[in-house]
């Protein structure tokens, strides 16, 4: 039988080449997952029109949930599960919400392509990615530290520069860059956070759930109209972690 040798530098290339090729069907493996997710989501908003009052999702929104890799914003163990329509676990007890939701409270604030963004609870930081395919600049703050440094890294790797990321009490919002054009809170508060309102635009949104932190929750749309006056409206049952901080 007759050997053949390869030298180092052909076989670093073979590696290469085969390494390309598992990436490939990786990427199509999860581009097909992200297609599915999407049609998921939609479904489901179908399904819950009763309640949200959409029948379906703007162009927009969907494609920006279409670009997101949700798969990076998971843990390794649970990349297989990344696209599907369900919340996940993540680092310290906390989740990264359904598909759904993270459409539907983006819809939500309408967001234009020169919006300012406020999220508070950056969690994974899979959110906030969203809201940056499709606002000039979300700042994003999350009073777990530790989820604070791994989101940030994620969206730094991800060449997400139009986010901000900070580790602190998001119930304060964040004065320095207020107002801004809509909100969005990620955990769920006993009631409307008063320096939240008061960092609105004239006109913004605020997007977020309420409920105690053991029974029942509603995600709210909140506005600040031209005269300061607060309307609200209940859009769907949710349930989230609570927001955590002073009070």
């Amino acid at each position: 039988m007759q050997r053949i040798y390869l030298s180092p530098a052909v076989l670093a290339c073979i590696l290469l080449v085969l390494t390309a090729l598992a990436a490939g069907a990786e990427n199509d493996d999860m581009a097909e997952q992200r297609q599915a997710m999407l049609e998921a989501v939609r479904e489901s908003v179908r399904q819950s029109e009763d309640y949200t009052g959409y029948s379906e999702l703007s162009d927009n929104v969907m494609l920006a949930m279409g670009t997101v890799p949700r798969h990076e914003f998971v843990a390794p163990v649970h990349r297989d599960l990344a696209y599907r329509n369900t919340p996940l676990p993540i680092e310290s007890g906390q989740t990264i919400s359904q598909p759904l939701i993270v459409a539907l409270m983006t819809e939500l604030l309408q967001p234009q392509p020169g919006d300012v963004i406020l999220e508070v609870g950056t969690g994974s930081g899979y959110q906030a990615a969203v809201l940056a395919e499709l606002v000039k600049h979300v700042y994003s703050i999350e009073i777990i530290e530790e989820l604070a440094t791994s989101a940030a890294q994620t969206l730094q790797r991800l060449n997400y520069d139009n986010v901000t990321v900070r580790a602190g009490d998001g119930y304060a919002g964040w004065p320095e860059h207020a107002p801004f054009d809509g909100i969005i809170v990620t955990a769920a508060a006993e009631h409307l956070p008063l320096p939240l309102l008061q960092q609105l635009k004239p006109g913004g949104k605020l997007v977020i759930p309420v409920g105690e932190h053991d029974g029942y929750q509603e995600l709210m749309l909140v506005e600040v109209d031209e005269n300061g006056d607060v309307s609200r409206e209940s859009v769907l049952p949710v349930r989230f972690v609570p927001l955590t901080g002073d009070r």
